[in-house]
């Protein structure tokens, strides 16, 4: 059974339709899709065109959805005041049913996989959607993030770099982002097979999917489809940026 891994779609559509294109190309048989499907410029029609699969889907929350589902309750959604007015208008957009689904997945999910056995799925680590550590994170930061984990291959998502790496004995491999990447353009995600796990990248049509996001409402949408979609930030800007808030 090969298992698709989709992470931090941000409601960037085209970028999404460019990696179900590719999941069908490969034969993925299951679909999980790690968290962070909002926010971003086009929410209601991500989670849509999630539902439309025709394959076996399972969702857990990131911590995108946990901040979208404070702001429709009301409460303090612990987001910086710049990136207000994209969640609010996120909250404005999805409809009740689009709401108690957001709010029925749970934070992490097991799944067995044939000759491999239980792999975890986790939005940024096992006992948080919110922790941040990537590749350069020393392994005595994260070890107690993975303390009583008792899989052999646990995937996370988060901070939109892909990762494999080893964590107190345990594989860890990090999807990538699907519409939000960090360095190289395009569309990341992951596959997992019974004997072999695939980080993938893809280009897709990268001018259209900008135009499609500037035409969507989105505040951000400018910013989005400039820093976003065409020209993310790099690798090393990003990693200096989350090495002020990893793991202690």
């Amino acid at each position: 059974m090969c298992v698709a891994a989709i992470y931090d779609i941000h409601a960037n559509l085209p970028a999404l339709e460019a990696v179900i294109d590719d999941v069908r190309q490969v034969g993925v048989g299951r679909v999980v899709v790690g968290g962070d499907v909002v926010p971003g410029p086009m929410p209601h029609e991500t989670l849509a065109r999630l539902l439309d699969l025709d394959l076996p889907i399972h969702f857990i929350q990131g911590n995108g959805e946990v901040a979208v589902l404070a702001e429709m309750a009301g409460q303090d959604s612990g987001v910086p005041e710049q990136f207000r007015a994209g969640l609010q208008w996120n909250a404005q957009q999805l409809t009740p049913e689009d709401t108690q689904l957001l709010d029925s997945w749970p934070k992490t999910l097991r799944l067995e996989i044939p000759n491999r056995g239980e792999v975890l799925f986790c939005h940024a680590t096992p006992r948080n959607e919110k922790e941040i550590f990537t590749h350069a994170t020393a392994e005595e930061r994260v070890l107690l993030a993975f303390a009583g984990v008792d899989v052999q291959l646990v995937v996370c998502g988060h901070t939109h770099m892909q990762f494999d790496r080893m964590i107190g004995g345990i594989r860890v491999v990090n999807a990538g982002s699907v519409g939000m990447p960090f360095g190289e353009p395009g569309a990341y995600w992951l596959l997992v097979e019974s004997d072999n796990v695939e980080l993938r990248h893809m280009r897709y049509d990268l001018v259209s999917a900008a135009e499609r996001i500037r035409q969507s409402g989105y505040p951000q949408a400018q910013e989005f489809a400039a820093r976003n979609v065409l020209q993310p930030p790099t690798e090393a800007e990003m990693l200096q940026a989350f090495a002020q808030a990893e793991l202690n």
